[in-house]
């Protein structure tokens, strides 16, 4: 291979451009010859009592798996089956109840034909995804999605690029066609990401982040206000809790509340806590998401929330470092 000079920065761009509006013009062509055969591939796959078996080779092969993974974590139980792999046992994957997804752009690929052949021979229908719909595994599949493109976007129209981005397009609408008929929602998305920031968004429970028992900053409304500095320096969470004697929390006194009381009484170490703390406290249940409380305290520019339960007893209070810490915001 000759050696060439870097490309300037504008000969880069224009590449660039050529590019995206080839891949875009395939795109677009793909949206444009959608028909009946793609709403019958989303209805079998929702019939689906199995996996979807998504298998290929080469880039065909990369794209699939990515399908596999957008389908999986969807609501669509999916895996990837690598061509050649297939033929060396793991066809013995499938099963009666699978359907196989096939991606191969020439529709010529000699393992995906006998991927095909096995699964005709178990019963199992097969969905093939080909550039060439009169190709062998297009002809012989019980349905045939056309991802045919003009051309690549390599200037040499070699190289997999705007066929792979078509079939890459083409499975996530198989993908969210199907999310959208199973009414799949974010919560549902979330358990199958559990380790992901969405996972932790939606699956975190205020009972499980918020502090409770001997870590609660606690007084009375006649407790003098040195006891309840001491009380909330003990704790750290910028305030105390104020509760009545059934322990219902008839307010809070915080850091702000003690400048303005300062500012307004002056000498304020005879006074109660009573007398500046702030009544009627925002509060949240324990089994609401942590970032429901998060959007609360956000909203009424508070630091710090209580916990009760549903007769209003006081269980625990969060503070906004709690969800910082739990990664939840």
């Amino acid at each position: 291979m000759k050696s060439t000079h870097p490309p300037i920065a504008s000969e880069a761009i224009a590449s660039a451009r050529r590019t995206l509006s080839i891949e875009g013009s395939a795109l677009k062509a793909l949206h444009d010859r959608l028909d009946d055969s793609f709403a019958r591939a989303v209805d079998m796959v929702l019939a689906c009592e199995g996996r979807i078996v998504v298998s290929g080779i080469g880039k065909s092969g990369h794209i699939a798996r990515k399908i596999a993974a957008t389908l999986a974590s969807t609501g669509t139980p999916s895996f990837f089956m690598h061509g050649v792999e297939a033929l060396h046992g793991d066809l013995g994957m499938l099963t009666p109840r699978d359907i196989v997804l096939a991606i191969s752009y020439s529709g010529t690929a000699s393992e995906l034909l006998t991927v095909l052949t096995v699964a005709k021979r178990m019963g199992i229908p097969l969905i093939a995804v080909t550039g060439n719909p009169h190709s062998q595994l297009a002809v012989n599949a019980d349905l045939h999605l056309d991802v045919h493109v003009e051309q690549e976007a390599c200037p040499l129209n070699l190289a997999p690029t705007a066929s792979t981005t078509a079939t890459l397009a083409l499975g996530d609408a198989i993908a969210v066609a199907c999310l959208e008929a199973r009414g799949f929602s974010s919560e549902d998305f979330a358990r199958s990401h559990p380790g992901g920031a969405l996972g932790r968004r939606l699956l975190t429970l205020v009972r499980d982040v918020m502090r409770s028992g001997e870590a609660l900053p606690i007084v009375h409304p006649q407790t003098p206000i040195p006891q309840a500095l001491e009380e909330m320096s003990r704790k750290g969470m910028g305030m105390t809790i104020v509760v009545d004697e059934s322990r219902r929390p008839v307010g809070i006194f915080t850091d702000g509340d003690l400048r303005r009381l300062i500012s307004a009484r002056g000498d304020i170490r005879a006074l109660a806590v009573a007398d500046g703390m702030s009544p009627h406290p925002k509060s949240v249940a324990p089994g609401s998401l942590a970032v429901e409380a998060a959007t609360l305290m956000n909203d009424n520019r508070l630091t710090q929330v209580l916990v009760v339960d549903e007769d209003g007893l006081l269980l625990g209070a969060l503070h906004m470092h709690d969800l910082l810490a739990a990664k939840v915001i």
